[in-house]
């Protein structure tokens, strides 16, 4: 099995065709981005794209907007992916990492809308992963799993720095039991979260390695369960991000790590982590 390494252009404003070769001098396979929902910017994104060469996982918000409108209902969350799933076949995205529904949701609806988008994917012909994120429907692996129970069909992108930001720990008990998920993890996202946040100011720093090994330990799981079902490739987007996820100082408001540095770290990283779980395997 081989390791497909993006990177997130949340937090880049340079254009695709400005950093693309640096994204490949780093070793860096393709980028994870929004759906351009602007038909003219959708269309110069997409010549960017094509004349780089990366491959692309698109990103729907089917309520808009990291945090979801709060006024929008299941149809127009099944509206606005149907849509984008057009866009993102267009842009002949690999997959897409969709960020669905709404926190406040009874299970009810929850289990109806996404019996309703895994439809709207298998009809479309792409392949959806739907993001554990804060604010949307999967912001806690306690009504993750037991939605998923109710939605059998349901695969998942782990950024698994908000469940450990919603429960204040690193779930590391053994009643913290995350096995059903971690088998139907699909992407993973590579974002080192702590009890107080969801993104540590830099995961190379002595005193968040216990978070960066926890991360590892689930990651890795992933990847054990994706050979054991044949997987010939896995994917992992580096994606540590602005918007109060990255640490400033007070009174200056000076960042206190380079943000591209810190995705280039973690990429550097985990490709490092993932050859030496290679390596175990072909030893056993």
């Amino acid at each position: 099995m081989e390791l497909e390494l993006y990177r997130t252009l949340w937090g880049v404003s340079e254009e695709l065709s400005v950093i693309a070769p640096k994204l490949k001098h780093a070793g860096f396979d393709g980028i994870e981005a929004r759906v351009i929902l602007d038909a003219q910017k959708r269309a110069e994104f997409q010549r960017q794209l094509e004349q780089s060469g990366l491959n692309y996982i698109a990103i729907i918000f089917t309520g808009g907007d990291v945090i979801p409108d709060q006024s929008r209902t299941v149809d127009q969350h099944l509206k606005a992916l149907e849509t984008q799933l057009e866009y993102a076949k267009a842009l002949n995205a690999k997959f897409v990492n969709v960020l669905a529904g709404n926190d406040r949701w009874p299970m009810a609806t929850q289990v109806d809308f996404f019996t309703r988008a895994v439809e709207l994917a298998r009809q479309a012909g792409i392949v959806c992963s739907f993001e554990t994120h804060r604010g949307s429907s999967l912001y806690s692996p306690w009504v993750t799993l037991e939605l998923m129970e109710q939605v059998p069909d349901m695969l998942f992108t782990m950024d698994i720095s908000h469940w450990f930001l919603v429960c204040e720990r690193l779930l590391d008990r053994p009643e913290d039991d995350l096995s059903a998920y971690l088998q139907r993890v699909f992407h993973i996202q590579a974002r080192v979260g702590y009890d107080q946040g969801a993104q540590v100011p830099h995961p190379g720093a002595p005193e968040y390695q216990a978070a960066l090994a926890f991360h590892q330990k689930l990651w890795q799981q992933v990847w054990q369960h994706h050979v054991e079902s044949g997987r010939t490739t896995t994917t992992m987007t580096a994606e540590f991000g602005p918007d109060g996820y990255l640490h400033h100082l007070p009174f200056t408001n000076v960042p206190v790590a380079d943000l591209w540095s810190l995705n280039d770290w973690i990429a550097k990283e985990e490709r490092a982590h993932f050859q030496r779980f290679i390596s175990e395997l072909s030893e056993q």
